[in-house]
């Protein structure tokens, strides 16, 4: 006999859903707040850089994001496995 309060599969998944979308919600709400990037000794640094200097900049950025990336999947893949 199955417990009165427990959650089938359909209403598992709607509260992740929801979850994840509030989730979405406050990093799009919250985004603009994360001023560090507007650091005006660093604009001009690399805007003095040069095309070269830029161009390594955007790559430096591409690759950092790739270990964070892998770290956030592994973490979202084992979480949605345990359920």
């Amino acid at each position: 006999m199955k417990a009165q309060f427990a959650m089938t599969d359909e209403k598992m998944i709607m509260r992740m859903a929801t979850i994840a979308l509030i989730c979405a919600a406050l990093a799009a709400v919250l985004a603009p707040h994360a001023v560090a990037q507007g650091c005006a000794m660093c604009y001009q640094n690399a805007a003095a850089s040069g095309a070269k200097g830029q161009a390594a900049l955007r790559h430096g950025i591409l690759i950092l994001l790739i270990p964070a990336l892998g770290i956030f999947g592994s973490i979202l893949a084992v979480t949605f496995r345990r359920l």
